[in-house]
Parts: structure tokens; sequence; C-alpha cells
């Protein structure tokens, strides 16, 4: 065998363990990102030469690539004390009872499995880089529905997950982050929904990052098939520490002909953590695609959900809420790109920012010369509650045909001083009168989302109002 070709075997040596408690050891990789990281990777998920050879070609493009110059400051980010995997050594089970006790009690405060006791037909809950559970209503699988782990569908459906993964969507060299996801991804998602499906309950998945200085990449691949629905919710969290930790998920969506997506997502990770996410679709014919997103925690947040409209008469609904308190940079918006004719696209995004925390709205609408006859909104909302805090919108628009209907619109100030006046007068506190003023300026946003979760967002806005 020549050098070039020989294949480096990685043992995970004794200082790869941790041991928790003399029950229980979880497997980690050392802090920073190099080839023994990535075959350590794979070799524990048992994966194809395929998917081995994806992860370091993207290694490959991630050493060449220099981190973002534009948007948040993103110096203080040390990636090579980044923990990259961290396997709880937790067997996945659809038996909540067998849950490990120290990860279930973790969860149990979160609300999971309540969650699947309300109106949801599924539920998948990872906790650092692995799926500790997962379960599906059993009338889906009799409908043909794939509900699964990223990680269990490599192994059962090689051939559905070669052909979306990373290629068309997000392709493996498309950004700094996306690179090193490609790299070191871990648990998340699949779901497939075959021709004529309409799922009618929700699906949803919760990732609980729960390692100092850890690093979360999940991967998130959902394809619906012709004329079929689907309502998926993500909901992510982590505990608070001093040092720094990493989430780049990847969320990629394939919204076939005349088929219906909705993907809502709730983010509250703690302050410590750099939020650098990306989510795309790619709509066909007819298709619909709704975002409906919420960021609520981390100190630095760059997200812009995105809908590539390649098929004509295309649809995408982009509707989002960030809270930027003290320390925090929210950096997010939505991109809409139109290829095809007669193609719509909606943006509302809104925002607060509170004790100097900076929210900013930077979003892309591009549409293309043969997007003739299609229609863009674009409205922009910024809420400052004190001197102290920043907004500004950082809108593109590229029209590249004289067809089309588009409008933007763009507001930010401060709290009326004469709303808050004439609540008090009426006997509410000054506290009271900021919190109903914001609810207000929710509302749009809220009325999205299902009921359980649209308490759980105002309910966290209202910690974020208090400082708490």
């Amino acid at each position: 065998m020549s050098k070039e070709n020989k294949t480096i075997t990685v043992e995970p040596s004794r200082q790869l363990y941790d041991h928790a408690d003399k029950h229980q050891a979880k497997l980690k990789s050392k802090p920073g990102i190099n080839e023994e990281t990535i075959r350590l990777i794979s070799k524990s998920k048992n994966e194809p030469q395929w998917m081995l050879d994806k992860r370091l070609k993207a290694l490959q493009h991630f050493e060449k690539t220099t981190i973002p110059a534009w948007g948040p400051d993103l110096s203080k980010l040390d990636l090579n004390q980044i923990v990259y995997y961290v396997d709880p050594n937790a067997k996945e089970t659809n038996n909540w009872d067998e849950v490990p006790e120290e990860i279930k009690k973790t969860f149990d405060k979160l609300g999971i499995p309540e969650a699947e006791k309300k109106a949801l037909a599924g539920v998948g809950a990872q906790y650092d880089s692995s799926i500790v559970y997962h379960n599906i209503n059993k009338i889906l699988q009799d409908k043909g529905v794939i509900f699964e782990n990223m990680d269990v569908a490599v192994q059962k459906y090689p051939e559905l997950v070669k052909k979306y993964f990373m290629t068309s969507c997000i392709p493996i060299n498309d950004h700094k982050f996306i690179m090193l996801h490609a790299a070191v991804w871990s648990g998340g998602t699949f779901i497939y929904v075959p021709k004529g499906v309409k799922v009618e309950l929700p699906l949803q998945a919760y990732f609980r990052m729960n390692e100092q200085k850890g690093g979360q990449f999940e991967h998130t691949l959902i394809i619906l098939d012709e004329d079929s629905e689907l309502h998926y919710i993500e909901g992510c969290s982590s505990p608070r520490y001093s040092s720094t930790s990493l989430h780049a998920g990847c969320v990629e969506i394939f919204v076939k002909d005349r088929a219906k997506m909705r993907y809502s997502s709730i983010e509250n990770w703690s302050k410590n953590v750099y939020n650098l996410n990306t989510k795309r679709a790619l709509v066909d014919k007819e298709a619909t695609m709704i975002w409906v997103s919420g960021n609520m925690g981390s100190c630095t947040t760059m997200l812009y959900p995105s809908s590539v409209l390649r098929g004509e008469g295309a649809k995408t609904d982009n509707i989002s809420v960030a809270f930027a308190g003290k320390g925090q940079y929210q950096d997010v918006g939505a991109k809409a790109i139109h290829i095809a004719p007669h193609t719509t696209s909606t943006i509302h995004s809104k925002s607060i920012s509170k004790d100097g925390g900076i929210a900013h709205y930077r979003g892309l609408v591009r549409i293309m010369p043969k997007a003739k006859n299609s229609v863009t909104s674009v409205v922009c909302d910024g809420l400052i509650l004190d001197s102290l805090s920043k907004s500004n919108t950082f809108p593109a628009m590229n029209i590249e045909n004289n067809d089309v209907d588009a409008m933007h619109e763009a507001r930010v100030g401060k709290i009326s001083e004469e709303a808050i006046f004439y609540l008090q007068s009426r006997g509410l506190s000054e506290e009271q009168a900021t919190k109903l003023i914001v609810s207000g300026f929710l509302e749009p946003i809220v009325k999205q989302l299902p009921l359980e979760y649209a308490v759980e967002l105002n309910k966290l806005i209202e910690l974020e109002i208090e400082g708490r």
C-alpha cells in the first residue's frame, strides 16, 4: 500500500474517557480539531467510507479558510479550546425510563418527555453529541414517515442520506463554520415524509449542550416529498459556564412540489455560547416553506434562515424575534433567493435590545433574471428598551429583472415614555407596563407558534426583561 493511500486507524486513548462516576464513562475528544478527532468521531459511529471522506474533505476546506470578518467580532472564540465530540455513553432508546438518570433529570426539568404527552407525533432528545431518546407515533410509521436520529439514518438509509446530505442544499464548502460542521457533525434529526402524507401533529427534537467548553454540531435533514405536509419544532439550551462553548448546527430542508413545511425553533443557549447556525431550504414548484424563530440566549448569534425558491409558484415566509440583553450580540435575519417566476417571499423580523445588548437585522432578497412576476415584502422592527442598547438593520435587495413587486420597511425606536406613563396611570408598575408593551410588540410572532411554545417564549422574554 502506498504512503498516500495508507489508512490510519485511531483507537480511543485513555485520555479520551471522562469518568463522570464509577458506573459510567463518556467518550470525548481532546480540545481542538484535527484528523485524529475526525477519525475518532467517524469510527465511534461506524460510518461508511463516503461519510469519512466527506468529513476529511471538509476539514481540508476548514483549515484553508479564514473566520468571517464581517458582523460580530469572533476573535475571542478560540476554536482550539473547544471539545468537538462528547458521547454521553447512553444507548438510544424509545423508552424514557431507560434513559440514564442524570440525563433524564436534565431533560425532565426542560419538559421532555412531557412535550410528548402534549399534541406531538414524535420526539427526539440529544445530549451533547448523541441522541439518547427517540420515539414516533406508530400510525406515522405505518404511513412510511421516517423520523430518525441522523446517525442511525446514515446506517439504515445510506442511499437516501448520501443523495441529500450536504450536496445541493448546503455544500461542505459553503462557509467556514459549515466546513467545521461537516467535519465534526454528530447526532441530529432525519425526516422523510412520503408523497401525499400530511403529518397533522408536530414532530419535535430537543438539543441540550451540557459539556463545559463543548461544541454541539447536530445535523437536521428533512425531505418532504410531493404534496406532503409537516410541522417540525426544535428547542435548544445549555447550562451557564464561564468558559466559551460553540454551537454550529446545520439544517437542510427539501420541499418538493406542492409540499408545505413549517419549521419552528426556540433557541435559548446560555450566554457563554457562540451560536453560529446555518439553515436553508430548497423550495420547488408551488411548495411552501415557513420559518418561525425565537432567539434569546448566547453571547453571539449569527443566524439567517434561507429559502431558495427554485420552482415556479414557490413561497416562503420567515417570521423571527431576537432578544439581546447585557453582553449579547444578536446578528440575525433571513434570506430569500427567487430563481423561478411567480415566487413569493415575506420576511418579518422583530428584535428587542436591553441593558446594552446589540440587535442587528441582516438579510438578503435576491430576485434573479428569470424570476418574473415575483413578489417580496421585508419588514424589520427594532425595539430599544434603554439608552445603552443598539438596534440596526442591514437589508440588501438585489433585483435583476423589472417585472417584480418589492417592498421594504424598517422601524427602530425606543419604548414610548408616553405609553409607559399611560399604563402606570391605570395602576400598572413600570415593569408591568414594559412587559405589556413588549408583549404587544411580539404578538404577530408569538401567534405563529403552538400554544405551549408561545407561552414558553413569552416567559423567556419576561425573564430577560426582569434581568433573571
